[in-house]
């Protein structure tokens, strides 16, 4: 399976206008592209290493911690100013560091867990 292709499946299922899938794997791509037109939805995808020039005003992340730290700067520029964020794929150990690196461009919500996974969620602050 691919993460990030699932989400962005039942984001466009769920009514969003557009959606843009990104991920690390080149092969996680082409099987969401493919689970896409399996599921009549139009979504691009796109490689996190390719030049990406967008801003959302959600970006979803379900990843292991290290990536989530290392995509921080990246998810941030994604997302527009007072855009939301909803990061899982987090161990109740890793909300310190994670909040600690999210909330430089983050007001964070409460963390939620379930089932010993950790949701983040949270707005973008405006640029004063």
């Amino acid at each position: 399976g691919c993460g990030s292709g699932i989400l962005s499946i039942a984001a466009k299922k769920c009514g969003a206008k557009e959606v843009i899938g990104v991920d690390i794997d080149p092969q996680a791509i082409i099987s969401s592209t493919q689970n896409a037109k399996e599921n009549h939805v139009d979504i691009q995808f796109y490689n996190s290493e390719s030049s990406l020039n967008f801003e959302a005003d959600i970006v979803v992340a379900n990843i292991l911690s290290s990536a989530l730290s290392v995509l921080a700067p990246i998810i941030a520029k994604a997302c527009k100013p007072q855009g939301k964020i909803a990061l899982s794929g987090i161990l109740k150990e890793q909300v310190e560091m994670l909040t600690e690196i999210y909330s430089a461009c983050f007001n964070l919500n409460k963390p939620i867990e379930r089932e010993g996974w950790i949701l983040m969620s949270g707005t973008k602050k405006s640029i004063s």
